[in-house]
């Protein structure tokens, strides 16, 4: 049993009646985003399976792996670390 465009037409016009023109969009995207989930969920799966299970876990990062940043992006951590180690000094004592 397949489903011509009349009986597609008649679904629609019958799901438009029951939530209305304005949350349709809203609805679909829902459904999309679950659907992608879904999908998204399978292939981890899959992948799981197809992984050794004795295998050592990869290394989070290569050591000799060179890391870029602009001049402005380093002075901005410079300062927030000078200001982040101003917090862990004690006041000076009075006496």
């Amino acid at each position: 049993m397949s489903l011509g465009p009349t009986e597609l037409i008649i679904i629609l016009v019958i799901v438009l009646l029951l939530f209305g023109a304005a949350r349709l969009p809203k609805l679909a995207r829902s459904l999309g985003e679950a659907s992608k989930e879904f999908k998204k969920g399978v292939n981890e799966r899959e992948q799981e399976e197809h992984a050794p299970q004795n295998a050592p876990p990869a290394p989070a990062s290569d050591p000799n792996e060179q890391v870029t940043m602009s001049r402005a992006e380093l002075d901005a951590l410079l300062a927030e670390r000078e200001r982040n180690a101003g917090k862990d000094v004690p006041p000076p004592a009075q006496g």
